[in-house]
């Protein structure tokens, strides 16, 4: 059965603590770094691409 219980996160070794996470905070999430409109506009660009090799060569081929 599982403990539950709280652990020491000093002697915790499987808290992925050595990845810069702050050992105060209950929980942490990503995106862990700002990210500009720029960027999104890049994401959905490279989304667009991917649509149209995903759906738009297959749909051109028959």
């Amino acid at each position: 059965m599982a403990d539950d219980s709280e652990t020491d996160p000093a002697v915790d070794h499987d808290s992925a603590a050595d990845v810069g996470h702050d050992l105060e905070d209950e929980r942490t999430t990503a995106p862990m770094s700002d990210y500009s409109t720029r960027d999104v506009g890049v994401g959905f660009a490279i989304m667009v691409v991917g649509l149209l090799i995903a759906f738009g060569i297959p749909l051109v081929a028959f």
